[in-house]
């Protein structure tokens, strides 16, 4: 029983991503449920939001005339009790439960077992899954664990289609669609409205724009030459290979050639791109079905073709595209939107036309989120129900700040973002007077703003917001951006560029932190739980060849300028942190007899990246110059959170009281030990943020060049006495939104809500 409806499961699932539509995706829905759980009646009702009802949507067993015209309110019939209850109702009479509603002609009357599940994705019911059966019975306990997980598996691809079914409903022209909007993480704070093109990457079908032609012949004659080109590499390949293959093989391509006929899977294309679809959307969407199809077949052999047509297919699209690879018209105000961004499709874009970024896939520390946050571009990553292949050209709104995407936003809502874009304007406007002036309380309180870089790009956007040093320089860009390991050489005329552009001030160097979230293409680690893994220290400890050639490299370029500062990430022991102390001790003497020079060593300090550093804070302390709290990692781990993780960004919470607590603690053990300490994570760049760190004892703060002004603002217009009391009122609150709160209330009573607002205030939607 198990076993047949984890196939039966399998096989719904794999259907319901086939399908082209919502509508589509409930029919299957309802159809293979009934038929595999051996129900008389399978039905789903669906949360319209601007109404606020659940309409029925779909059915087998009840009357389908009805789809779509009736609907009941949230606190109707037991469709509401389990939408409000959250849970599955299981019932053997059903008219006897008092919330039952009845709803006159689509006859359910005869039914009396009930089961009803919730369909739940990201916190949020989307509808209600149902059976019934005349029969009157409870369902058993296998029926509806079944139904929960059939309602789970969905839930994601229901929410997906709605959103998809939404853009494209808007896009054909039909009555106005409901405003959709997109979670995500925020990759680079800030607010970009504007317009989107899509990026594709080569010859991937499922990641095509959808997009209309401009000239409807044109397009079928580009098409069917592309396709001819493609008939001649397929018949040029079964050349080349006749003397190779047994004739069974060789008809294979044959088979190819027949598939790429006029009268075969082109025909259905020119279909698509008569009715106006470009070329790459119209083979797509004909060549993915063809693939659904034989993928769905029992048959091993019918079942493999589907490798087959997909083959044909991106051949054809490399062609398509290789043809259309002229220059891209970029509006103004574009926003890039793609499965997977990288860093080398920014550089193909003006600047001052680049407005924001939303990628499907990635995280708040990939190589394109860096890179956005120190070009001071809001970026949306891992916005992954996306139907981002639907947007090109379209208006959309992208909140870096809280990692959502707005399609369709109501007028309301845009007139905020509106008002919210053009206080940032007016921000950066007015804080440019700031950057020559000291960051200073107004109690004469002294704290450096210090920057994170890792770029070239970096150098002249932080010396330009008055950086007063360099708190976390990621040694492991120039690594990403390379297919080897750099040589010593190589490395040592990177790091001379960035001590020299930033002398006399100091520059933070980090030893390379790969592992995690952060892989080299030259060098992958695959681990199941990579994030406490072979990561930072652990992977160059065990490495001392990549380690010793890094050092060198450091030690070489800060000769003659003195402002090098080298730390160690990921140290979670003492043992641990005096062995990478030896190895940099010895790379030092061995270089100094090397070079026959008295080489200064230089300040050596320790990333408080793990639980386990922060209560051997003092340890570390003792035996290194300064120690730095890595915010995004500390918290991370504190709270057991993932910080790239869409579905759980809600509960990572930078003023959770376990993780003020632990900065407190780490800012106390420094102070006791007369060293050093500073913080360079996402949280030293927050103004709110920063009135705590400065009132616990913090000596520099460092963060991306963006948000500096304004960290620099609000410190200048607070004393230290009085960042001393919000501390200590913030270090009783049991939440971190009542710490959240606290400051907010505190700012705005200090007419901070000009520099605050887009950090401390929700957009209401």
């Amino acid at each position: 029983m198990q076993k047949n409806m984890l196939e039966s499961l399998r096989r719904i699932v794999h259907e319901v991503n086939a399908a082209d539509d919502l509508q589509a995706v409930l029919n299957i829905t309802v159809m293979r449920v009934q038929e595999t759980m051996g129900t008389e009646v399978c039905s789903i009702y669906l949360r319209e939001n601007e109404l606020n009802r659940y309409v029925f949507s779909a059915t087998e067993g009840l009357n389908k005339n009805f789809v779509g015209k009736i609907s009941m309110a949230p606190d109707e019939g037991l469709v509401g009790q389990v939408a409000l209850r959250e849970e599955p109702i299981n019932l053997e009479h059903a008219e006897a439960h008092p919330k039952f509603l009845f709803m006159p002609g689509i006859g359910e009357e005869r039914f009396s077992s009930f089961l009803g599940v919730p369909i739940i994705h990201q916190r949020e019911v989307l509808g209600v899954l149902i059976i019934q059966q005349v029969e009157r019975r409870r369902f058993d306990e296998d029926e509806e664990a079944f139904l929960v997980t059939v309602s789970a598996q969905l839930a994601g691809v229901i929410a997906h289609a709605q959103a998809t079914g939404s853009i494209v409903k808007l896009e054909s022209g039909e009555k106005k669609a409901a405003m959709a909007r997109f979670r995500g993480l925020s990759g680079a704070p800030g607010i970009a409205i504007g317009t989107t093109v899509v990026v594709s990457p080569p010859a991937d079908l499922t990641a095509v724009p959808f997009r209309r032609c401009k000239d409807i012949d044109a397009e079928l004659k580009f098409f069917h030459e592309c396709l001819a080109a493609v008939r001649e590499d397929i018949k040029t390949l079964g050349e080349q290979l006749s003397t190779r293959l047994a004739p069974e093989e060789q008809a294979l391509f044959d088979v190819y050639l027949r598939m790429l006929d006029d009268n075969a899977l082109a025909l259905e294309v020119d279909e698509f791109i008569r009715q106006g679809e470009w070329a790459q959307g119209a083979l797509s969407r004909v060549v993915l079905k063809h693939v659904r199809t034989f993928e769905m077949m029992e048959d091993i052999y019918l079942k493999e073709r589907a490798t087959d047509v997909k083959d044909l297919g991106r051949r054809v699209l490399a062609y398509l595209q290789a043809a259309n690879g002229g220059p891209v018209d970029y509006p103004d105000r574009t926003i890039l939107v793609g499965e997977e961004l990288t860093a080398s499709v920014l550089g193909e874009i003006p600047s001052e036309k680049l407005a924001g970024l939303v990628s499907v896939k990635g995280s708040s520390s990939s190589h394109v989120a860096i890179l956005a946050r120190s070009m001071g571009i809001p970026t949306v990553m891992g916005a992954v129900d996306l139907p981002f292949t639907q947007l090109e050209g379209s208006e959309i709104i992208v909140d870096g700040y809280n990692g959502h995407v707005f399609f369709n936003p109501t007028q309301d809502l845009y007139s905020q973002y509106q008002a919210i874009y053009e206080e940032e304007q007016q921000l950066a406007k007015g804080l440019e007077k700031l950057k020559d002036l000291p960051c200073v309380t107004t109690d004469e309180h002294r704290l450096p703003l210090w920057v994170n870089t890792g770029l070239q790009a970096d150098i002249a956007r932080s010396l330009d917001r008055g950086a007063e040093g360099v708190g976390l320089y990621r040694t492991e860009v120039p690594f990403l951006l390379r297919e080897r390991f750099p040589s010593e050489e190589e490395q040592r005329k990177i790091y001379r560029a960035h001590l020299e552009a930033f002398s006399p001030m100091a520059v933070t160097m980090r030893t390379l932190d790969v592992g995690g979230d952060k892989s080299l293409p030259y060098f992958p680690i695959e681990e199941d739980n990579p994030f406490l893994g072979w990561r930072g220290i652990r992977v160059t400890l065990d490495h001392p060849e990549i380690f010793l050639v890094q050092v060198r490299a450091m030690m070489k370029a800060n000769a003659g300028l003195g402002n090098l500062r080298i730390m160690l990430p990921m140290i979670s022991s003492v043992p641990e942190l005096e062995e990478a102390l030896e190895l940099i001790y010895r790379a030092h003497d061995e270089l100094a007899e090397e070079l026959q020079v008295d080489l200064e060593l230089p300040e050596i300090g320790v990333m408080v990246e793990v639980p386990a550093a922060v209560y051997q804070a003092r340890e570390f302390a003792r035996r290194v110059s300064f120690l730095s709290v890595g915010s995004n990692d500390l918290t991370q781990y504190l709270l057991a959170v993932d910080r790239n993780n869409a579905r759980v960004a809600d509960i990572y919470q930078a003023f959770h009281p376990a993780v003020l607590h632990a900065l407190k603690k780490v800012a106390d053990d420094c102070i006791a030990e007369n060293k050093q300490v500073s913080i360079c994570g996402e949280l030293a760049g927050d103004p709110a943020a920063a009135i705590l760190l400065v009132a616990m004892g913090y000596n520099v703060l460092s963060m991306n060049a963006a948000n500096l002004p304004k960290v620099k603002s609000v410190i200048r217009n607070i004393s230290l006495a009085r960042a001393k009391e919000l501390l200590q009122g913030a270090m009783t609150m049991e939440s971190a939104s009542h710490v959240r709160e606290y400051l907010e209330s505190v700012l705005l009573e200090q007419d901070k809500t000009t520099i605050l607002r887009p950090y401390i205030s929700k957009v209401s939607d």
